[in-house]
């Protein structure tokens, strides 16, 4: 189960999301939330377009998370090398990049495919996670229905079909 302390790397989406489903100060209330600059810029994409209640104020998420971070070209760079053949949204991107310059234990939260993809072919498969297990692990039952790419069973499905992929190709 995650700890508290153990710092949880989040996306565009997760932040969307956790959002969306009213949740969001909840999350950064109870872990170390962390995410990379371009992230917290895509949370603003379309803002007009969205409905109210899904828009995010900039300013209010990153006094809410415990760090945004900026990401090196030379960081992007080491990932590009690692990921041939992986297209990354830029926040993407650059949280897998933020995330190989590391040496401590993190976990990442995002549910695109190619972000998950990412993950397995860095062999770092056990240190994603998704916003269904973060708010079981504080017994947080959001009151609105987390979207199914959000929940363990998408992501356990997800894993399986890439590792697969991974292994012996595509089918």
């Amino acid at each position: 189960m995650t700890q508290p302390e153990e710092p949880i790397l989040v996306d565009t989406n997760t932040i969307i999301e956790a959002h969306r489903v009213e949740s969001l100060e909840i999350l950064v209330c109870n872990y170390r939330i962390e995410t990379v600059e371009e992230c917290v810029t895509e949370t603003q994409t379309g803002f007009p377009n969205r409905p109210e209640e899904q828009q995010i104020d900039a300013r209010a998420l990153r006094s809410s998370l415990a760090i945004v971070h900026f990401v090196e070209d030379k960081e992007k760079a080491k990932l590009a090398l690692q990921i041939q053949g992986i297209h990354l949204d830029d926040g993407e991107e650059k949280l897998w990049a933020h995330a190989l310059s590391r040496d401590d234990m993190w976990l990442l939260c995002g549910p695109d495919t190619a972000s998950i993809h990412a993950g397995v072919r860095l062999g770092f498969r056990e240190r994603l996670i998704t916003l269904e297990s973060l708010f079981n692990g504080i017994g947080h039952n959001p009151r609105i229905p987390l979207r199914d790419a959000y929940t363990e069973r998408w992501l356990r499905r997800a894993l399986d079909k890439l590792v697969l992929e991974e292994t012996f190709g595509p089918a």
